[in-house]
């Protein structure tokens, strides 16, 4: 199945949950999505026997910068051998969007990392807890506006 027939398909099972979509003209065709209906089309991207997206091979933090971040989920369906991206924009004010962990286990450690280093709160993550930076490190370094911390427990931190 080609990139645009995918777009076609989530676009009318799932109608305003697609936000926007660019498939041509680009390496990686990709279609956003809605942060509370990411989950949901997760699922039928998954189930739906003409997509079977099994794999999901990265998912992804991003600061866009000005307030605007977003998460970016690389599928793969190895039946079909099609691929799609994915994404999602949550603000810094409310950096929430639904964790597919369920959905792929792949997941589970993608989604502590983009929290980690983001912020990005995957409600419905069954262990969303910092996976990189030790448990009482303050902030989220990859933050565009993140200041490294002169000292980290008593120890000069050398950046």
């Amino acid at each position: 199945m080609i990139s645009q027939e995918i777009h076609d398909t989530i676009k009318t099972r799932f109608g305003d949950a697609v936000v926007e979509a660019k498939i041509d003209g680009v390496i990686d065709p990709w279609v956003k999505i809605a942060p509370a209906k990411i989950k949901e089309v997760s699922l039928f991207l998954r189930d739906n026997a003409s997509l079977a997206f099994d794999s999901l091979m990265c998912l992804s933090g991003i600061d866009y910068t000005g307030g605007k971040m977003g998460v970016v989920y690389h599928l793969h369906s190895i039946k079909w051998n099609h691929k799609i991206t994915l994404k999602v924009d949550v603000t810094v004010e409310n950096p929430h969007c639904m964790s597919v962990e369920s959905v792929w286990k792949t997941a589970n450690w993608h989604e502590r990392e983009a929290f980690d280093m983001y912020g990005i709160m995957f409600d419905e993550h069954p262990d969303l807890r910092r996976i990189l930076m030790p448990y009482d490190w303050e902030g989220h370094p990859l933050r565009k506006d993140y200041q490294v911390p002169e000292f980290y427990n008593g120890m000069k931190v050398p950046y």
